[in-house]
C-alpha cells in the first residue's frame, strides 16, 4: 500500500515516535509543580518549546502550544482582531485559506465585523499588491496561508509581509503545509501550524505571538501558555512534535529535491497519459511533494476508491467526494475543474518505484471509471435554436458528460443551454470550456436550479 496524502496527515516520524514514548515515561507530572517530577516535566517543556521556537525563527516566549492547528488558528485570529478593536473591525483573507480560517472569518463578519477575500489567479496565487490595496484604516489583522493545502501552490508572504508591516497591520500565516520544509519568510506578526501535517502525532498546534503585537486571549483566563492555549499540556505529544519537526528539517534539504523530481514527473506523465485532465497549481512555485489534477468526465469518489483498490491511498477536493456536494473552495477560486479531481502528497520516504506504479494505474482507473459513467444518453430539446440537456438531478459529472456529448452536433455558433441543480455545474462547465475552446456564456436562474448557456466556437 502507497500512503499519497501527507497534505492531510504524514506518517508519524520515527524520532517523534521515540520521543513520545520516552517522554511517556518522563513527562507525565504537572510541569507548573515544583516538585522533581513537575521540574522534570517543565524541562522537557521548555526544551521542546525551544527547539519549535528555533525551527519557527522566533523566540522561545513568543510560542504557545495549542491542541490542533485548527485551535491555533482560531485563538490567533480572535486574539488579534479583540488586541486591536481600538483600530477597527476589518479582517483581510484569502478565498484559498484553509477552511479554519475562513470559519473565523465568517463568525468575525457574523459579529459585526467586516471581511475582504482576496482572489487568486488561476495558479491559486495572490498578489501582493492586491493585499495592500485591500488595507485600510480599519484593518485590524491580515491572514494568508504560506502554501495551499490543495494544490501546493506558494503564496508571497514575505511581499504581503512587509506591505502590511509598512501599514502598521498584523499578518497572520498559516503555515501548517510549509513549516517541515523551513521556516516562513517574512516579517509576519502571527504563525500558526500543526503537528501531524509534518510528522508529528495529532493534537499539537503552535501558536506564534511576536512580541509587540497587540493580542488579548478570548475565553476565560488560564495561565498555561500565556494564556493562549487553555488546559493541561499534553507533553509527550508536544515533545514528540517539536522532535520530529527537528527531524524533518535537517533532512528537507535534500528530501525536497527528490520529492520535486517525483512530481514533476507526476504532472508532466499525468498530462501525457490521460486524455482530459488539468493539472493544477503553480508548476514552479509550490510545495516539493504535492500535485493536484482534475479528470473530466470521471466521479471523484469512484476514482479515489479505484485507486485505494489498486494500492494507492489519495485525497480529492472534489464535491463527489463530499456529502455536501459543494466543490472544493479552493478549485473554485482558482476557477479550475473539480470533477475528478485527485491530490497526490507525497510523504517522507517515497520511492521512484511506487510513483511508477501509480502511473501505470492512473490512465486504466481514470479509463474504467469513464466508461462506467458514459452510458445514459441525454434527454434533448431544441428551443429557439438553442440545444437544451435537462440534467437536472443528476451529480458531478454528468451535466458536463452530457453537454460534451451533444456539443458536437451543434452548429459552429450555435448553443447548448445545461439545465442542472448540481453546484458543482457552476464551477465545471465554466472550466470545460476553457479546457475545449468553447465560449461560456453565463448562467440563468430555470425553473429548477440554474440553465448554464455554452457557444460552440470550433
Amino acid at each position: 500500500m502507497s500512503y499519497f496524502d501527507a497534505a492531510s496527515a504524514a506518517p508519524l516520524h520515527p524520532v517523534g515516535r521515540q520521543a513520545l514514548l520516552a517522554s511517556l515515561d518522563e513527562g507525565w507530572a504537572d510541569p507548573s509543580r515544583l516538585y522533581r517530577e513537575g521540574r522534570r516535566a517543565r524541562m522537557l517543556l521548555d526544551a521542546a518549546r525551544e527547539a519549535a521556537a528555533e525551527a519557527v525563527g522566533c523566540r522561545p516566549d513568543e510560542l504557545s502550544f495549542t491542541s490542533s492547528g485548527t485551535r491555533a488558528v482560531h485563538a490567533g485570529i480572535a486574539g488579534a482582531l479583540a488586541g486591536r478593536q481600538r483600530v477597527g473591525r476589518h479582517l483581510i483573507v484569502s478565498a484559498v485559506e484553509h477552511s479554519s480560517v475562513l470559519h473565523s472569518a465568517e463568525a468575525h463578519e457574523a459579529g459585526g465585523g467586516t471581511v475582504t477575500q482576496i482572489a487568486v489567479d488561476r495558479t491559486g496565487a495572490v498578489s501582493a499588491r492586491s493585499y495592500v490595496d485591500a488595507l485600510r484604516p480599519d484593518t485590524a489583522l491580515a491572514c494568508l496561508q504560506s502554501a495551499n493545502h490543495e494544490v501546493g501552490t506558494e503564496q508571497p508572504v514575505a511581499d504581503v509581509a512587509a506591505g502590511c508591516r509598512e501599514a502598521g497591520v498584523p499578518l497572520l500565516v498559516d503555515a501548517a503545509q510549509s513549516l517541515g520544509w523551513g521556516p516562513v519568510e517574512g516579517d509576519w506578526s502571527l504563525l500558526a501550524a500543526s503537528a501531524h501535517k509534518w510528522g508529528g502525532p495529532s493534537g499539537v498546534g503552535l501558536l506564534v505571538v511576536r512580541k509587540g503585537v497587540r493580542f488579548a486571549p478570548q475565553g476565560p483566563v488560564d495561565e498555561r501558555e500565556s494564556g493562549r492555549a487553555p488546559g493541561f499540556e499534553n507533553l509527550p505529544a508536544i515533545v514528540a512534535a517539536a522532535a520530529s519537526l527537528r527531524a524533518v528539517r535537517a533532512e528537507a534539504a535534500q528530501e525536497a529535491v527528490r520529492l520535486r523530481e517525483l512530481t514533476k514527473r507526476i504532472r508532466v506523465r499525468v498530462a501525457q497519459s490521460v486524455p482530459d485532465v488539468e493539472v493544477v497549481g503553480d508548476p514552479e512555485r509550490r510545495l516539493p511533494g504535492i500535485v493536484t489534477f482534475s479528470c473530466l468526465y470521471v466521479d471523484g469518489e469512484t476514482l479515489l476508491h479505484e485507486l485505494d483498490r489498486e494500492g494507492f491511498s489519495v485525497s480529492s477536493g472534489s464535491s463527489c467526494t463530499s456529502s455536501t456536494l459543494t466543490p472544493s473552495h479552493v478549485l473554485k477560486a482558482m476557477g479550475a475543474l473539480s470533477e475528478g479531481n485527485v491530490r497526490v502528497s507525497l510523504p517522507t520516504g517515497t520511492t521512484r518505484e511506487e510513483v511508477e506504479r501509480f502511473l501505470e494505474v492512473l490512465p486504466g482507473a481514470v479509463a474504467g471509471v469513464r466508461e462506467k459513467l458514459g452510458a445514459p444518453a441525454p434527454a434533448t430539446t431544441v428551443q429557439q435554436d438553442v440545444l437544451v440537456v435537462d440534467a437536472l438531478g443528476r451529480r458531478c459529472p454528468i451535466p458536463v458528460i452530457e453537454l460534451a456529448k451533444v456539443i458536437g452536433g451543434v452548429q459552429v455558433g450555435g448553443t447548448v443551454r445545461v439545465l442542472s441543480d448540481d453546484e458543482a455545474a457552476r464551477l465545471d462547465i465554466p472550466a470545460w470550456c476553457e479546457m475545449r475552446g468553447q465560449e461560456y456564456l453565463g448562467e440563468e436562474p430555470a425553473d429548477q436550479g440554474f440553465a448554464y448557456l455554452v457557444r460552440r466556437v470550433s
